[in-house]
């Protein structure tokens, strides 16, 4: 179960020809200062410059490079949010393999564009958990390989590629916090972490309405929710799996919740101090240090996972307005 070092690092290796060593940037300025603490030292690992636009590229890509040529000619199929569901669509096409993507009813109108622009075939689902139920028939109906959004040793493979990056780039840091929906890239990250720095915490953060992994460490075993409500699109994952729950349990420290409006507030911080547009689930790791986890890491060397931004103007502009809006209904 366990990732080793050596596989990672092969992982890492394997995929440095096809994605990018995505750069880190430190936030500064008198704002931070006053938000943070003038003792907290405070990076951002910049996984929204990805290919396709978040860090899912790399795990879709592994896990397409790992195919028998058998496999190959039936095509691969996924679903998801959109992020997933493009960056499948990517390693699909870098590799010349059929892609048939599921996304959700409520997908951004930019995510279905790119991932039909990478030459994919969309369909859609009401929900999340009817978007899944869809994806296993297509596997099933057309031999498709499904490429699952968060789950398996493969994915994790590739988001631990996240995790030795940033620990390479920023020596010594105190604590890495990672956002988690499904868990694929807090399982990576946190493995990596933790054989590279065991004494470096590792929080993950959730959505208060996408809350799966809170409840299966609460139980001891992966948990589902009867449905997703968080702005946070890319973090609602209707469940957890054992895969990626059991590398989380083992690696992380900690996990803390937020609001949809500390994530609005999280994306306008971003905003002015970095000058980054990003969705919701980017900005969760900087509402977590904001929030929930501010007095914890003060006066911390801190890595703060932006993970991905794939999001049109006018969706952007009303999330970061000041109105108070109703979370997406994903799954009921």
């Amino acid at each position: 179960m366990a990732l080793t070092l050596d596989e990672i690092r092969t992982a890492v290796g394997r995929l440095a020809t096809h994605v990018v060593r995505t750069p880190v940037h430190r936030l500064q300025s008198p704002e931070v200062d006053d938000a943070f603490g003038a003792t907290t030292e405070t990076w951002l690992k910049l996984e929204l410059f990805q290919r396709t636009g978040t860090f899912k590229a790399r795990g879709a890509l592994l896990n397409v490079l790992a195919l028998s040529e058998d496999a190959r000619k039936r095509g691969v199929t996924a679903v998801s949010a959109g992020n997933h569901a493009a960056a499948v669509a990517f390693a699909a096409a870098s590799a010349g393999v059929s892609a048939k993507v599921v996304m959700f009813a409520s997908a951004n109108p930019m995510r279905v564009q790119l991932c039909r622009s990478l030459g994919a075939e969309v369909v859609f689902a009401e929900t999340a958990h009817a978007g899944f139920e869809l994806a296993a028939r297509l596997a099933e109906q057309e031999g498709r390989t499904l490429i699952h959004p968060f789950e398996g040793r493969t994915t994790a493979l590739g988001t631990a590629g996240v995790g030795l990056e940033l620990c390479e780039q920023i020596p010594g840091l105190d604590a890495v916090i990672v956002p988690i929906g499904g868990g694929g890239l807090c399982a990576g990250i946190s493995s990596a972490v933790k054989l590279l720095a065991p004494n470096c915490e590792v929080f993950g953060v959730e959505p208060e309405g996408a809350d799966t992994m809170h409840r299966s460490f609460a139980a001891g075993e992966p948990q589902a929710i009867e449905r997703v409500a968080t702005i946070a699109d890319s973090l609602g994952a209707p469940y957890a799996l054992p895969i990626s729950f059991e590398l989380c349990r083992r690696n992380v420290d900690g996990l803390v919740r937020i609001s949809d409006d500390q994530m609005r507030s999280a994306m306008r911080f971003l905003l002015r101090n970095a000058k980054l547009a990003v969705e919701p689930a980017g900005a969760a790791a900087t509402a977590a240090l904001l929030g929930p986890l501010k007095q914890r890491l003060q006066g911390k060397r801190v890595g703060l996972i932006v993970c991905g931004s794939n999001i049109d103007s006018a969706t952007y502009a009303r999330l970061i307005g000041d109105q108070p809006l109703q979370p997406l209904l994903a799954a009921s």
